[in-house]
Parts: C-alpha cells; sequence; structure tokens
C-alpha cells in the first residue's frame, strides 16, 4: 500500500462501546424526566461530538437542557451509573494495532468523544503509546466535518492520498472524502453495511480479523 498513515474511529471501530453509549444516553434522559431515545436513534449519534449528537435526539431542547443532559451522560458512561457492560476493545484490535506498528505504519484515532473522556479510556486500554496522534471532538469541528483528519495529517506530516481513514460510520467515510483521504468501512460497529457502501469505501469489512486481512492482502498486492 502507498499509505504511511491509519486514522481509525474509536467507538464501533476498536472498541465496543456501543450498548454502553446507548444505555447511557437512555438513563441521561430519563434523568431529566424526559422519554428515552430508542436505542436505534441513540446508536445512530455514536460517531457525533456530544453536542451535535444532543441536537438531534432533543432538537426542541435550549442549550441549558442540553448541557444537563450532556453531564448526565457523562455521569453514567464515565461513572458507571447505567447499567450496562462495560466497554472492551474488540478482540483482536490490540493485536492489529501492534502489527500495523510492526510495519511502520503511522496511526492515529479521530473520535467523537472530548478530550476529557478519551484519554482515560484510552490509557486503560494500554494502548496510548501506540498512537502518533489523537483528536477530539473539542479539539476540532464534529464529524463528517475534516478538521480532525486535517490536524493530524498536518502534525504528522502526511498527505491525503498518504492516508487511510478506518471507520464504523457515514460520518467517518464523510469526513475521509471531505479531507480528500482514502476510507475503509467495517460494518461490525454501529452503521449498517448498505449505509457505509453509499458513500463508496475502499471495502467495507464484516469483522475485525477481515481487517487485518485486507491489510496483508494489501502488503502482498
Amino acid at each position: 500500500m502507498d499509505f504511511k498513515l491509519i486514522v481509525f474511529d474509536w467507538d464501533g471501530t476498536l472498541m465496543d462501546s456501543e450498548a454502553k453509549i446507548v444505555a447511557s444516553i437512555q438513563a441521561a434522559f430519563t434523568d431529566m424526566g424526559e422519554r428515552p431515545p430508542s436505542r436505534e436513534a441513540a446508536r445512530d449519534i455514536i460517531g457525533l461530538s456530544l453536542a451535535d449528537a444532543m441536537v438531534r435526539l432533543w432538537p426542541e431542547a435550549d442549550d441549558t437542557q442540553r448541557s444537563r443532559v450532556t453531564d448526565r451522560y457523562r455521569f453514567h458512561y464515565h461513572d458507571g451509573g447505567a447499567d450496562g457492560p462495560l466497554s472492551p476493545l474488540f478482540p483482536g484490535a490490540q493485536e492489529l494495532v501492534d502489527w500495523l506498528l510492526q510495519r511502520d505504519y503511522l496511526l492515529a484515532v479521530a473520535t467523537g468523544k472530548s478530550r476529557w473522556g478519551f484519554d482515560p479510556i484510552l490509557g486503560d486500554t494500554g494502548l496510548a503509546d501506540r498512537f502518533h496522534a489523537t483528536r477530539c471532538a473539542d479539539e476540532a469541528c464534529s464529524k463528517p466535518h475534516p478538521e480532525m483528519l486535517l490536524q493530524i495529517m498536518d502534525e504528522l506530516g502526511v498527505t491525503g492520498a498518504e492516508t487511510l481513514m478506518v471507520g464504523d460510520t457515514e460520518y467517518d467515510m464523510q469526513m475521509a472524502r471531505n479531507a480528500g483521504t482514502s476510507a475503509l468501512a467495517v460494518c461490525y460497529g454501529v452503521h449498517e453495511r448498505g449505509r457505509l457502501l453509499a458513500q463508496r469505501p475502499l471495502d467495507c469489512l464484516e469483522t475485525l480479523p477481515e481487517l487485518r486481512s485486507w491489510f496483508e492482502r494489501e502488503e502482498v498486492v
């Protein structure tokens, strides 16, 4: 491959966090005395910044109400208030990251999480030292705006033609297109295959082992 930089989305791509995010969103709305979003509505905003997510989930609310429900979400997700499983890495995620590092790729993360929320989670996984750059949604415009990718490429001195974005949502695919990079979709996360293929990624892979196989195949070609 001609790629030098691989940028991963986090939730739904490397970390299996959908259930915890959905449970925390629903618990936050319940705390506010509001009808919680459906599972489908809650999972659909995964990948966006919290600010953009709450506008979509509660469009009639004012800024104060959205700020309060965001605070309740953070409580439930980070302090364990919401029932639901912890958020593990997908099986094989660490091995894939290490395998790519051994082949001298630059690695980065572009996530919809805030820096305050992301750093402790990244640290808990033991992967913090594997990534050459990370960018969060409170440091740049939310996906699908290209700013996170553009900042990462600028920091690492890599062009769009040398960059591959790997993600599980159409927001990741659109961000890649807006930034002038290639995109690779995985459909074991949040958005279903047809929705991802509509964004015309290089490929759409069903499992994380297939993702590893894709990189191995591209190296041989």
